[in-house]
C-alpha cells in the first residue's frame, strides 16, 4: 500500500557539492535550517551576511550592494525603540551603538562580496512575494523593524517584476563569477499573517517566475522544498505549534532529499564521518575520569586527525 506520493528527483551530477566546495546562502529563514545543517557537517559554508531576507528584491539589494563595495554611512540608518536600524539588514544586525550598527554592515558587505566570488554554489531560498514600500523615500525594505505600519505600503510583487528581479541577480553574479552554480528554492514556512489566499497567492508568484528564469545550461536550477513539505509532508505533525514552520522532523526529511540530489556519494560518507565526531564531542559521559572514557577521547581525537589530514580547513 502506498501511502505517500513522491516528487521524483534527479542527482545532480554535474557539479555536485562536496567538502571542496564554498557555498552561500541567502534568504528566508528557511535557508538558516540548511545552512545549519551544512555548519555541523562541517561543509565551507556562510549563510545569511545580512540576517533573513524573505523577498526576492532585499536579496537582489544585497547582492548589487556586494558587488559594488557599497559603504553605508549614518544616512542609510534609521532610530526605532532605542535602537538604530538599517531598512537594507534584519534586525539581528541592529545595535544600540550607531558606528557598531555601520561596522556590522559594511564588514557584511565586504565578506558578502569576497564570499560571492569565491562561491561555488549559491543557495537563494525565497519567501513572499509580499513587499512593504517605505513612504517616506519610495524604496521597498527587507525588514520594517516594528516602525508603525502606517509609514508602509504592502505590496505584492508580479511574476514578471519577481522574475526580473531573479535575472538582475543571475546577471550580477555571472559578472564576478561565472562558474557559479545557482540553486533556488521556495521556502515552506507559510506566511499566514498575510492570510491563507494572499500566502498561496504570494508563493506561486514565486514559483512561476523561478521557472521562467532556471534554466540548467546556465547553471541555475530548482529545488522543490516547498513542494516536498507540500506534498510530500501534508499533515500537521511536520509543523511546530505554530502551524506555520517546518519542525525539526521536516527539515531533517528535506536535508534528506537535498542531500541525495545535491552531494556525491563520496560525500556523504565524510559526512558520516564528520556525525560520528560529532555526536562524540556531544557524548556525556557517566564517569569522565573513567579508563573507558579516556579511551574513547583518544580514538575521538584519531578521527578528528585522520579527517583534518584530508580537509585542513576543518575544525571542530
Amino acid at each position: 500500500m502506498k501511502l505517500q506520493t513522491q516528487i521524483p528527483l534527479k542527482q545532480e551530477s554535474r557539479n555536485p557539492i562536496n567538502y571542496n566546495s564554498k557555498v552561500l546562502l541567502l534568504g528566508s529563514c528557511f535557508s538558516e535550517n540548511i545552512g545549519d545543517k551544512l555548519n555541523y557537517f562541517k561543509f565551507q559554508s556562510n549563510q545569511n551576511p545580512f540576517g533573513i531576507l524573505f523577498h526576492p528584491k532585499a536579496i537582489e539589494n544585497l547582492i548589487t550592494n556586494a558587488i559594488n563595495e557599497k559603504e553605508y554611512t549614518a544616512t542609510d540608518l534609521i532610530f526605532q525603540n532605542e535602537r538604530w536600524h538599517c531598512f537594507e539588514a534584519h534586525s539581528n544586525l541592529s545595535a544600540t551603538d550607531k558606528k557598531k550598527l555601520l561596522n556590522n554592515l559594511n564588514s557584511a558587505i565586504s565578506s558578502t562580496n569576497k564570499n560571492l566570488k569565491e562561491a561555488s554554489h549559491l543557495i537563494i531560498t525565497l519567501g513572499t512575494s509580499w513587499v512593504y514600500r517605505f513612504i517616506e523615500d519610495d524604496t521597498i525594505v527587507a525588514n520594517c523593524h516594528k516602525i508603525p505600519q502606517k509609514k508602509f505600503i504592502k505590496e505584492l510583487l508580479t511574476v514578471d517584476e519577481i522574475s526580473e528581479s531573479l535575472e538582475a541577480i543571475i546577471v550580477l553574479l555571472k559578472s564576478i563569477n561565472k562558474d557559479i552554480h545557482i540553486l533556488f528554492t521556495v521556502s515552506p514556512v507559510r506566511h499566514l499573517k498575510d492570510g491563507f489566499i494572499e500566502n498561496t497567492q504570494s508563493k506561486s508568484h514565486l514559483i512561476v517566475a523561478v521557472h521562467n528564469v532556471v534554466n540548467h545550461r546556465e547553471k541555475t536550477h530548482y529545488f522543490p522544498s516547498y513542494e516536498i513539505m507540500m506534498d510530500e509532508l501534508r499533515d500537521y505533525r511536520f509543523y511546530t505549534e505554530d502551524m506555520v514552520h517546518p519542525n525539526k522532523t521536516a527539515i531533517n526529511y528535506i536535508w534528506e532529499k537535498f542531500v541525495a540530489t545535491w552531494f556525491s556519494e563520496e560525500t556523504t560518507l565524510t559526512m558520516k564521518e564528520v556525525d560520528v565526531i560529532q555526536k562524540g564531542l556531544s557524548h556525556r559521559p557517566f564517569n569522565e575520569n573513567s579508563a573507558q572514557h579516556q579511551q574513547f577521547l583518544k580514538n575521538l581525537e584519531v578521527k578528528k586527525d585522520k579527517l583534518k589530514v584530508q580537509f585542513p580547513f576543518i575544525n571542530f
